[in-house]
């Protein structure tokens, strides 16, 4: 009876530097290198819904920006998701909170309002914001109406910091 081939051991661990080599989008580190910082983006910036209504992606030479928990993010680099004719282009120009939580693209549901979500909603919200959203795209800025009271009411009085679950060095 053959035993392995001598350095079977190895190949799933080469196929994964491969890949890791090749991967667009992936740091490139080489020893004794330190990372580089990440770039800086357009400033942070306060958004009525008029405002955020510009960037939804219909016209070519603007960014397309979605707001989900009252954060602003630019989805550009993700146009062909939510760029003109895209799947996911209602989400655009607006805050979206009650739609990504919901997973639903039914235009009742692309609101700020939480109000009534279930508690497997709300935890759905949390992930797709932090796994998605802000592990993905740039923060540029805050809605106007940020509604982060328990009650899903607009917190006209909010400060960033003020939120555990933000970490404003992340965010600015």
């Amino acid at each position: 009876m053959a035993g392995p081939a001598p350095g079977w051991r190895l190949r799933p661990l080469a196929a994964l530097a491969l890949v890791l080599a090749l991967a667009p989008g992936l740091p490139a580190a080489q020893a004794g290198q330190a990372p580089r910082p990440a770039e800086r983006g357009p400033p942070v910036r306060l958004f009525t819904e008029e405002e955020l209504a510009r960037y939804s992606g219909e016209e070519e030479d603007q960014p397309i920006y979605l707001a989900v928990k009252g954060v602003v993010f630019d989805v550009t680099s993700g146009k062909e998701f939510y760029g003109r004719g895209a799947p996911y282009n209602a989400l655009t120009g607006k805050d979206s909170t009650r739609g990504v939580a919901k997973m639903s693209l039914d235009p009742a549901d692309l609101t700020h309002d939480t109000t009534g979500l279930t508690a497997k909603e709300l935890e759905s919200l949390d992930d797709v914001f932090t796994r998605v959203y802000k592990a993905k795209y740039p923060i540029v800025g805050y809605t106007a109406r940020r509604i982060l009271n328990e009650d899903g009411s607009p917190n006209l009085d909010f400060k960033p910091e003020d939120q555990p679950h933000f970490d404003i060095k992340d965010e600015f």
